[in-house]
């Protein structure tokens, strides 16, 4: 039996453990949460490398990207290596790859219609491939990484300008602690009443969930969720606030969507290779033969801007 277990400084309410089959091989597949604690998912990793097939970095990345430059995070850098055996993977092969495909797969399904659409996107740099397709589908996406990231309320309108300040944050910022950029452990049970204006201008919000339940406001009723990790919980209170549909780029095992991190540990357990050895084609590859498939609820059928139907 194959075990993949990601190591996350997120909450560890989140916790979450399902086994399965994957290519005629069984798997146990877990998500532990140290609460914001970097030493302890340090410890943590020692301990697992050498014990199990891939471990997922969790709740935080090992690069940000934008215009073919890829930054790489301090403090990820050093738990990456924690580990001297066991590979471990932040997410960022899927989704540079898988998110891509999913913004591709719900246009040419008829499932949503990005062309036209306003998209408020929480964070480009820590998904460039989901960002680039969108506007590449025609959406007219608002970048929210200078607004939720840094508190700093400016949007930005392309990935023109997106890149022009990566050149010059993104030295700085991949050196901050990350805790001061991305809500961890328990923070990311809280919601702060700021910048619900972006939310209201736009028909979809993708994008990290733990940022857009950060910010969740009180009203998203028409508007689709494009995201990736979430729990039962998660998914009651979208509906609770009026959401329209929900797709998460990653499937429903369990009961739940497991984060990229995950899911690419994964893949690479199952392909038996080292992550630097498989290509995006690699990833879509495996994900075809494993038939996976983004994760798609309606909640209300009148959505502003798009077309969702249910799925599984």
């Amino acid at each position: 039996m194959k075990r993949v277990v990601s190591v996350s400084i997120g909450s560890s309410k989140r916790d979450h453990r399902v086994e399965l089959e994957l290519l005629g091989e069984q798997f146990v597949i877990e998500r532990r949460g140290t609460d914001g604690d970097l030493e302890r998912a340090a410890r943590m990793i020692r301990e697992l490398d050498g014990k199990v097939d891939a471990i997922g970095l969790g709740g935080m990345d090992l690069y940000i990207s934008a215009g073919g430059r890829r930054y790489v995070m301090r403090d990820a850098q050093r738990l990456v290596r924690c580990a001297s055996t066991t590979p471990v993977v932040d997410g960022s092969g899927l989704k540079n790859s898988l998110e891509r495909w999913v913004v591709r797969y719900l246009e040419e399904e008829g499932i949503v219609r990005f062309s036209g659409t306003k998209v408020l996107m929480m964070a480009a740099v820590d998904r460039f491939g989901m960002a680039e397709e969108l506007v590449a589908r025609g959406a007219q996406t608002t970048f929210g990484d200078l607004i939720f990231a840094l508190g700093v309320p400016v949007p930005i309108r392309s990935l023109v300008a997106l890149d022009r300040l990566a050149r010059v944050l993104a030295p700085i910022i991949t050196q901050l602690p990350f805790k001061w950029l991305y809500p961890t452990g328990d923070k990311q049970e809280v919601t702060v009443s700021k910048f619900s204006r972006y939310f209201r201008e736009a028909a979809i919000i993708a994008g990290d969930f733990h940022f857009i339940r950060r910010y969740l406001p009180d009203d998203l009723r028409g508007k689709g969720i494009i995201t990736n990790t979430v729990t039962q919980r998660d998914v009651a209170l979208l509906k609770e606030r009026g959401a329209a549909f929900l797709v998460t780029t990653t499937p429903n095992l369990g009961g739940r969507s497991f984060g990229t991190n995950v899911m690419e540990a994964a893949l690479v357990a199952v392909s038996g290779k080292r992550p630097e050895a498989l290509s995006a084609a690699d990833y879509l590859d495996l994900m075809a033969q494993l038939e996976f498939r983004p994760w798609i609820a309606r909640f209300d059928p009148v959505a502003s801007g798009a077309a969702p139907v249910t799925g599984n």
